[in-house]
């Protein structure tokens, strides 16, 4: 009987750990203030309209007047706002350059999300790697998706 207990104790705490790591893995995303769920689209800004925003956290579009992608990247940013019903501020590049996310991104096209004021992740135009999330919308969304909580 003992040893059964010490069984089923083992496989409890087992199960527990688990649950634990899997909700520090969803504490890692974050929600997006409410007001960028609930409708597709990019909200254009300019940089004096960027610094008074009293958002938490969103996501910033931030794009050329050209593109030099086989697929233009909007596009691909834009079916995946459209299935997940999502909102961005667009910032062109001259305008992004009197921010602060000029102090971390230097080149457009970028998707930056932001925190608190405070840059967590983007995607780098001159980045090998971050190529394919800006040419093909399932990669594009796993990446944004392992930041942000999709659906609200």
């Amino acid at each position: 009987m003992k040893k059964i207990l010490t069984i089923l104790v083992v496989i409890f705490s087992i199960f527990i750990l688990c649950s634990c790591e899997k909700q520090k893995e969803d504490d890692s995303k974050i929600y997006l203030d409410k007001e960028f769920y609930g409708k597709s689209e990019i909200i254009k800004i300019n940089a004096d309209e960027f610094k008074k925003i009293n958002a938490k956290s969103y996501v910033v579009f931030t794009y050329n007047s050209y593109c030099n992608f086989k697929i233009p990247c909007d596009d691909i940013f834009k079916e995946v706002m459209d299935k997940y019903n999502l909102s961005f501020y667009g910032l062109p590049v001259a305008e992004m350059k009197k921010t602060f996310i000029y102090d971390t991104v230097k080149y457009a096209p970028s998707i930056v999300i932001i925190k608190n004021g405070k840059i967590i992740a983007y995607l780098d135009a001159e980045s090998d790697e971050d190529l394919p999330k800006y040419q093909d919308a399932n990669e594009f969304e796993k990446w944004l998706g392992s930041y942000i909580h999709l659906e609200y």
